[in-house]
């Protein structure tokens, strides 16, 4: 992702998570007990709550083990992250040399078209959910025409924003960058740590070939399910609509100052915007 620098200002000004309370708690990835204890000591927090880690530990090895298992138990029905969590961050994506020509992916790639070029928008759009009602870490949805002409339109006055994603203790930052007919979503973090070679968690992907004869646009969201799950990825599309397609002043105006006036963005009215809708 490429900003100005008065918008790097603005995103390293605002930390990557706000917590909702002041109370927090240490977050593990989900192994097996020894494996869990690993991951605490290479987590970045992990100095700051190491003493009553370590007092909790010694106190009571009874609670300290339940609660390891819990952890591992969560997860026991999810696939094992590959080199992910908090080390994804030291594997930026891989660089690409600039200048870059970015080719759309067609439909074609992912179903026959020529099957359903004659059906009609509600077979369409019925043919395209069912289809990924069964496909691992991926959400999809049918767009009106309409509304895709508004979020193309705004993407080009306001082609980079900043999320709120709602999480079990706060709120965490996600960047997003419109690139042609595909938007990337990158967490504020991992952007702070690799700028443009930061990896995504999310890219939404519109698919236009039936847009002008059949009034409707096919999307498709492909999520890292090591950084979000289903759910925080279908709270980042509605988010999306929400500020895009959607006229709603105050989001507009949000959309406005963190593009044209980024000095004057406060990651705040962000979170007060996600506490006033609901968004999954």
């Amino acid at each position: 992702m490429h900003l100005t620098p008065l918008m790097r200002t603005i995103l390293y000004r605002g930390s990557f998570r706000i917590s909702k309370s002041t109370s927090k708690t240490l977050m593990t990835t989900p192994r097996k007990m020894q494996e869990v204890l690993e991951d605490l000591k290479g987590n970045p927090y992990y100095d700051k709550y190491a003493a009553k880690i370590s007092k909790l530990q010694k106190e009571d090895p009874t609670q300290f083990t339940s609660r390891v298992e819990v952890i591992a138990k969560k997860t026991t029905k999810i696939e094992a992250p590959k080199q992910r969590q908090y080390s994804q961050l030291l594997h930026p994506k891989e660089k690409i040399p600039e200048p870059v020509q970015i080719k759309q992916e067609p439909l074609e790639k992912i179903m026959k078209t020529e099957l359903i070029k004659d059906k009609s928008a509600e077979e369409i759009t019925d043919i395209w959910e069912k289809y990924h009602i069964q496909k691992d870490y991926c959400i999809a949805a049918t767009i009106p025409a309409a509304d895709f002409a508004k979020l193309n339109e705004n993407s080009e006055k306001f082609p980079t924003f900043l999320f709120a994603l709602p999480r079990s203790q706060g709120y965490e930052f996600i960047m997003c960058q419109f690139a042609q007919n595909s938007v990337h979503f990158t967490p504020l973090l991992y952007y702070q740590v690799h700028k443009e070679n930061a990896p995504e968690c999310l890219t939404i992907t519109h698919y236009v070939e039936f847009k002008d004869n059949k009034g409707i646009v096919l999307m498709r969201g492909e999520y890292d399910k090591n950084v979000i799950d289903a759910r925080e990825a279908q709270c980042l599309a509605n988010q999306l609509q929400l500020y895009y397609v959607q006229e709603e002043p105050e989001r507009k105006k949000l959309l406005e100052t963190f593009n044209l006036k980024p000095d004057e963005f406060k990651h705040m009215d962000l979170i007060k915007q996600v506490e006033s809708i609901s968004l999954t």
